[in-house]
């Protein structure tokens, strides 16, 4: 696709499951150099001329209903990398930790620019601010299980990596009704075939890797997150990104200022896959 002048962005679908509800450094180790962003979140940028205004009390979405068990989603593999190479859709996914201030952010800068996106929560992040899970789905955004401690679950006995999958997704339907759509393991791009068994075990038909890994938690500054993504994102890519870190917020309305422009639209992993 070529570049041009930005067109109007239409709203993006709600998903028929809404959200997680329903349905790794290096490039292949991004989680497993994450470290805590040392600063306070800055404060959501105002919106722009070709962004919706920010939606206030009154135009957010209703509350998600409950709604069932993952299902398996027919002619998908057991782990995902990416979608459909065509229909103009990428999904941006969010390793959920870290300071909630800057969550809140990424997703109110996701929001302007009614862009959906996938969080992929670690459990006891969840156990301290169990109020964000609700804050995502009542966004229109998917949730889902990044384990319960972040541990590296590749490298655990059998008995602690399902401890650690089905001790995050007893929180995920302690606080939403759902253990989320999607499991995505800590510190790895991908699951190892045992991982991948586990979590259909506990009820994930689907391990979500990724295809493009934004580095941003090697805090490389707002540009470099955007110039890492936009040259290797394409239509049905699997973004890596993390809700704790300040280059996170700055690079997000460039960045999909940037996908907008190329006819690429940021949805949930529900939305891309089914």
């Amino acid at each position: 696709m070529t570049h041009g002048e930005p067109k109007a962005r239409p709203p993006a679908r709600r998903s028929a499951l809404r959200g997680g509800a329903g349905l790794a450094a290096a490039l292949t180790t991004g989680c497993a150099a994450e470290r805590q962003p040392p600063a306070p979140a800055p404060a959501p940028r105002s919106a722009t001329p070709h962004t919706a205004p920010p939606r206030t009390t009154a135009s957010r979405p209703a509350r998600a209903a409950p709604a069932p068990a993952p299902r398996r989603l027919p002619g998908l593999p057991a782990q995902i990398d990416h979608g459909p190479r065509t229909g103009g859709r990428v999904a941006l996914t969010f390793h959920g930790q870290g300071d909630p201030a800057i969550a809140r952010a990424v997703l109110a800068e996701a929001e302007r620019a009614r862009a959906r996106v996938t969080v992929l929560a670690v459990g006891t992040w969840l156990d301290e601010q169990p109020a964000l899970a609700r804050r995502v789905l009542d966004g229109g955004h998917d949730l889902g299980n990044h384990t319960l401690h972040h541990r590296t679950v590749n490298e655990m006995s059998e008995a602690d990596a399902y401890a650690e999958i089905t001790g995050c997704a007893d929180r995920l339907r302690r606080l939403t009704g759902s253990i989320g759509t999607w499991f995505r393991p800590s510190r790895a791009q991908r699951a190892t075939p045992l991982v991948v068994r586990l979590a259909q075990r506990a009820g994930y038909p689907h391990v979500l890797s990724y295809d493009v890994d934004s580095l941003d938690h090697t805090s490389p500054g707002p540009a470099a997150v955007v110039s890492t993504v936009s040259s290797a994102a394409r239509a049905g890519s699997v973004v890596s990104l993390h809700l704790g870190y300040r280059d996170t917020v700055a690079a997000l309305p460039p960045l999909l200022d940037h996908l907008h422009r190329r006819g690429l639209t940021a949805v949930t992993c529900t939305e891309l896959l089914t």
